[in-house]
């Protein structure tokens, strides 16, 4: 019964690493794997669902929040060059 829903996520993950490897920019790139750990978090769950494992909740919302972090990471990598820098009050006087 639930393998229909199986196979359209397993088919969305595989369009999101399309999407990823055929992206314009690296913006757009970045958004591809984004979706790509998002499908993955809901796969995860689903597969949880279907084993009787409860515990793979947990694990789907761990990877949820390093998704999202690595994210705001890497977007911030590739914007100032630095993780760890930020603007600053001197860049927003120059706007």
């Amino acid at each position: 019964m639930f393998e229909i829903p199986t196979f359209i996520i397993l088919f969305a993950m595989f369009l999101a690493l399309v999407s990823a490897i055929i992206g314009s920019t690296i913006y757009d790139k970045i958004l591809a794997v984004n979706i790509f750990g998002t499908i993955t978090v809901l796969f995860i769950a689903l597969f949880g669902f279907l084993n009787k494992r409860p515990d793979f909740l947990d694990i789907a919302l761990v990877y949820a929040l390093i998704n999202f972090i690595s994210t705001i990471a890497i977007l911030k990598f590739f914007e100032y060059g630095d993780i760890s820098k930020g603007s600053t009050k001197k860049e927003e006087a120059d706007i």
